[in-house]
């Protein structure tokens, strides 16, 4: 009798334990997430080249995205590079603001992910066309990139003149870059890109870096990333410091909330 009691309890426990899982099923993926970010880098470095003047930049952006795979999003940055190139006798070049728009798919084949898209780099007010041999700064780009494991390859090709030298429509940017999660929040990223600048030789470089990611909880993370080019100055300098090579090496510490 015992035995059947101990039986009768353990069955119903079971039981029990069954209905609890079926009672409570899984919370259904969002059909599309929407998310913001604000932050401070000590320097805002693109491609390795300082778009700050060595100086801290503020940023934040907005980011959407549709569980079929598709997103869009804007991010915007203090910038100092197009006043940087004022010519000696005062003549000036405004735009104080770089605002990024841009929109794309992501898909994947097995264990193999894939992204394509359109980026546009919009330079608010910018007047850098009022300088001897530039154009407009605002530069539109279609990119593709595709990821397996932790390593990613992306290809950026310019529809238009690249940020404002002329006749360079058919520009295009590679870099392979690489995540690596280190566990207690920490990820490492190594990253090795190259510009080619078409029609300007002197203006093709290659880059690298290497950023250390520590998430702090709640939304809030920060890195510190070390930032290396071989551009030659006489490609990347600011007029009035033509010795100053904007492409040389960097520490950059950055600080972002997303929410």
């Amino acid at each position: 009798m015992k035995q059947k009691l101990s039986t009768l309890i353990a069955l119903a426990l079971v039981s029990g334990s069954a209905l609890a899982q079926t009672a409570a099923p899984a919370t259904p993926e969002p059909a599309s997430t929407l998310a913001y970010n604000v932050g401070v880098v000590s320097e805002y470095r693109y491609r390795g080249i300082t778009q700050s003047h060595f100086k801290p930049a503020l940023q934040g952006g907005v980011d959407y995205s549709d569980k079929s795979g598709f997103y869009a999003g804007a991010w915007a940055s203090t910038i100092r590079w197009i006043s940087d190139n004022q010519t000696a006798d005062g003549q000036g070049a405004d735009g104080p603001l770089e605002v990024d728009l841009y929109g794309g798919y992501k898909w994947s084949m097995g264990d193999v992910a894939f992204d394509a898209g359109y980026l546009r780099y919009e330079y608010v007010r910018n007047k850098l066309s009022s300088v001897p041999n530039y154009g407009n700064a605002n530069t539109d780009e279609v990119y593709g990139a595709v990821t397996y494991g932790p390593f990613t390859l992306k290809y950026s090709y310019a529809l238009s003149n690249l940020f404002g030298n002329l006749n360079t429509k058919g520009s295009h940017y590679t870099d392979l870059s690489a995540t690596f999660d280190l566990g207690n929040g920490l990820t490492l990223t190594p990253h090795a890109g190259y510009q080619y600048m078409k029609n300007l030789p002197q203006m093709s470089y290659a880059d690298y870096s290497l950023t250390l990611t520590k998430d702090l909880g709640k939304g809030l993370s920060a890195s510190l990333a070390a930032i290396n080019t071989d551009a030659k100055v006489e490609g990347y300098y600011i007029p009035l410091e033509p010795t100053k090579n904007t492409g040389k090496s960097s520490v950059v510490v950055g600080l972002k909330y997303t929410f």
